[in-house]
């Protein structure tokens, strides 16, 4: 089993940073998705339980669409 497998299974959420990151600490995001919602949050604060955005589904699309 894989990382992200094992983290499914323990009901964890598998975080996603954008391929076009540069990995040094910019401003980026991460997304998940669980529960029918996507959560978004900062890279920079993910220890300790920092500020997690929820959307719908319909939103996501409507941002990325925008972009």
């Amino acid at each position: 089993m894989n990382a992200v497998d094992e983290a499914k299974a323990n009901g964890e959420l598998v975080w996603r940073k954008s391929t076009y990151s540069s990995g040094e600490g910019g401003e980026c995001v991460e997304v998940a998705v669980a529960g029918g919602t996507v959560r978004v949050r900062d890279s920079k604060q993910t220890v300790g339980g920092g500020p997690v955005l929820r959307v719908g589904p319909a939103a996501w699309s409507a941002l990325l669409g925008a972009m």
